[in-house]
C-alpha cells in the first residue's frame, strides 16, 4: 500500500464511468480503496455520453466524429492540469487512434510516473463491421511504447504480462475481479427448479463466438428442454423459437444473470483470445453458476475441468456436458458453490485489493 496519504492520481480512460466491462472490473470498483488508502483521484474518460450512446450504432457519423474530436480536445487540455499529479494511470490507451503522442508527452517532457493498465492482446489488430474504419489508422504499436515509457504496468493475466515484460520489468498482474460483497454478492440456490436456462452474456463483439454452438444447442433443444439466453448490447443475427435475448443494462444486470442454471464461454483458439481474461467466466461463477468453456488462454486456470464447470474442446464436449448439466441439478449446485468460493479466495476486490494498492507504491 502507497505509504504517502498525498499521493494524486490521474485516471484516463476510454469509455465514461459505469459503462465498459474492462473499466468496470479493473478499477472503478476499486474506488473506496483508494479512499481508504488516503490516495487522492480525478479521472476522465475520452468518450463522453453523448457519444457513446451512439457509437456502435449504424449512422450517427457527424455525432461520431464530434464525440471523437471532442474527446482529443479534453486530453489536450490536460497538459495544463499534469503538474499537479504523481501517477497517470492510462487504461489501454489515452485515444482509440492515432500514434500516442499524448502518453510520450506525459511520460517524457512532464516526467510523470504511468501505470499502464490492459486486458487484452490490444497490440493485435482485431477488426470488426463495427471498427473496421477506425481499425486503420488505430496504431495497434502502441503499446509496446506506452509499456516501455510507463513506470509500472499492470497485466490482466500472465499472457499479457509475458508480452509487456519485453518493454519493461516492472510488471504486475493484476487480475480482473468483482466485488462479491456488494454487486456479484448472490448465490443461485435453486438450481432444481424452473425450465433450466443456459446462458451467455458479453457484447457485440464477442457474439460471434457463439455462432458454431447454435446448431448444437438446436439439437440438444430436442432431447432436452431449456431455454438459450443470451444478454447484450446487441441482439444476436440467429434466432430460434428457444433463443432469448435480453439487452444488457446496468441496473438489472445481477438479476438477469440469475436466471441462468449454466453458463457458456466459447472462444476461438487463437492469440486474440490467449489475452482474455475470463471475465465470462468469473461472472457466472461469482453467482453459483458453473461454467461451460473453451479451455483457452487463463480459462484454464479460471475453471479447473470437473470442479467449477467444464472444459470444452470440441462439439462431442460442448453436447456432453450440457446435457450433464442440464440432466443434474444436485452437480449445477454444487459446482455452483464451488465456483463462487474460488472467485471469492482469488478474482475478488477483496483478495486482490492489496496486490492493486501496490500499483501505487
Amino acid at each position: 500500500m502507497p505509504k504517502s496519504s498525498k499521493l494524486r492520481v490521474l485516471f484516463l480512460f476510454p469509455y465514461p464511468s459505469d459503462t465498459a466491462g474492462s473499466q468496470r472490473f479493473r478499477f472503478e470498483q476499486y474506488w473506496e480503496a483508494l479512499d481508504k488508502a488516503g490516495i487522492r483521484y480525478d479521472k476522465q474518460s475520452f468518450l463522453d455520453e453523448k457519444t457513446w450512446a451512439v457509437l456502435y450504432q449504424p449512422g450517427h457519423l457527424l455525432a461520431k466524429i464530434g464525440g471523437i474530436l471532442r474527446g482529443f480536445l479534453r486530453r489536450w487540455a490536460l497538459i495544463f492540469r499534469l503538474p499537479r499529479y504523481d501517477r497517470v494511470f492510462i487504461h489501454r490507451e489515452l485515444s482509440p487512434i492515432g500514434p500516442p503522442l499524448l502518453e510520450w508527452m506525459i511520460a517524457r517532457i512532464f516526467q510523470k510516473k504511468i501505470i499502464f493498465d490492459f486486458d487484452d492482446a490490444i497490440w493485435l489488430p482485431n477488426t470488426s463491421a463495427q471498427n473496421s474504419l477506425a481499425s486503420r489508422i488505430k496504431f495497434h504499436q502502441k503499446t509496446q511504447s506506452i509499456c516501455r515509457w510507463a513506470y509500472r504496468v499492470s497485466a490482466g493475466n500472465a499472457y499479457l504480462a509475458a508480452f509487456a515484460r519485453e518493454f519493461n520489468p516492472r510488471v504486475r498482474i493484476n487480475p480482473t475481479t468483482l466485488d462479491t460483497e456488494r454487486r456479484h454478492n448472490t448465490l443461485r440456490i435453486h438450481q432444481a427448479q424452473d425450465k433450466p436456462v443456459i446462458g451467455w452474456t458479453g457484447t457485440h463483439s464477442t457474439l460471434p463466438y457463439l455462432t458454431p454452438l447454435i446448431p448444437l444447442l438446436q439439437a440438444l433443444e430436442k432431447e432436452i428442454s431449456f431455454t438459450f439466453l443470451v444478454i447484450a448490447n446487441q441482439a444476436p443475427d440467429f434466432a430460434w423459437e428457444g433463443l432469448s435475448y435480453r439487452p444488457w443494462k446496468a441496473e438489472t444486470e445481477i438479476e438477469d444473470l440469475l436466471t441462468m442454471h449454466i453458463g457458456l464461454m466459447p472462444l476461438k483458439d487463437d492469440i486474440w483470445a490467449q489475452g482474455k481474461c475470463g471475465f465470462k467466466a468469473l461472472q457466472y461463477m461469482s453467482l453459483g453458476i458453473p461454467a461451460l468453456l473453451s479451455p483457452v488462454g487463463v480459462n484454464q486456470d479460471i475453471v479447473e475441468h470437473g470442479e467449477e464447470g467444464f472444459h470444452c474442446r470440441n462439439d462431442e464436449d460442448w453436447l456432453q456436458y450440457m446435457k450433464v448439466l442440464l440432466q443434474d441439478p444436485v452437480l449445477r449446485t454444487q459446482m455452483g458453490k464451488k465456483g463462487r468460493d474460488k472467485v471469492i479466495a482469488q478474482y475478488s476486490v477483496g483478495s486482490n485489493r492489496e496486490n492493486y494498492l501496490r500499483l501505487f507504491d
